[in-house]
């Protein structure tokens, strides 16, 4: 049992100490996780919900979502160098969520001892920034529908509805604040999509029609390191909440404690 799959190959020892100094917090739907400016000394990582990354919103500009960050996937400082950070971002849970907060000197720590995590970090960072930089340039160059319609795709799956679909709490504002339109034009879209069949809901969801992923799909594949030995072993990559405290325990008395 590790607390991400970054961590599975660190000895238990130091995953039980990780755990001791770690916290586990529950966010409602649109409830700020982080501010932007507020520093802090932690890194946030998902492990169930949806949270996304807004800029702007003061001074009468519009509140822009950069990217989401879904479960298994995680928030931190551009830089490990520093056990504290000010954030660049407004950190919101854009659904119901629960969030690992791991002190960021804990990980800078795990990193220096185990060369492996850190280049796994670094590839989840790159990973991330490869969609963003995909995100800026459908902005820039699809049609308001097309945009439309691959943003509704790809939050079949970052929150997917368990009927299929997306969770239809995702609301009109937060699909427009992340493909760059005003609500407006989001909702007149959707309204024509399901008017031809391209859209359609039911209680739990909004489903579209696979084929919008057609192409850059490749923008939706995990954001989590992954090895065979965790399908093998059956291991989930998070502990489960009930077991954190029995675990924060254990590290809290030491390696060996009985």
């Amino acid at each position: 049992m590790y607390l991400h799959s970054l961590f599975r190959n660190v000895p238990a020892a130091e995953r039980v100490a990780l755990v001791a100094r770690s916290e586990l917090r529950s966010f409602r739907r649109n409830e700020t996780v982080l501010r932007m400016d507020e520093w802090t000394d932690k890194v946030y990582f998902v492990a169930s919900g949806l949270l996304r990354v807004v800029v702007g919103g003061n001074g009468g500009s519009a509140a822009v979502t950069t990217d989401f960050v879904r479960p298994r996937d995680l928030f931190l400082s551009p830089t490990l160098d520093e056990a504290r950070y000010q954030s660049m971002a407004n950190l919101v849970a854009a659904l119901p969520s629960s969030v690992y907060l791991i002190p960021a000197a804990a990980l800078h720590d795990i990193c220096a001892r185990h060369p492996s995590v850190a280049l796994e970090l670094l590839e989840l960072t790159v990973k991330r920034m490869t969609i963003i930089r995909s995100q800026l340039r459908r902005i820039s160059s699809l049609t308001s529908e097309t945009l439309v319609a691959r943003v509704l795709y790809e939050l079949t799956q970052l929150a997917p509805a368990d009927t299929g679909g997306f969770d239809k709490r995702i609301s009109q504002a937060v699909i427009a604040s992340y493909a760059g339109l005003s609500r407006e034009v989001v909702n007149k879209t959707m309204r024509e999509m399901e008017n031809r069949g391209l859209l359609w809901k039911d209680e739990h969801g909004i489903h579209v029609v696979a084929d919008f992923a057609s192409t850059d799909h490749g923008s939706f594949e995990s954001l989590e390191p992954h090895s065979a030995s965790d399908e093998r072993e059956g291991e989930t990559p998070f502990i489960a909440p009930d077991e954190l405290d029995l675990l924060r325990t254990a590290g809290e008395r030491g390696p060996g404690a009985k």
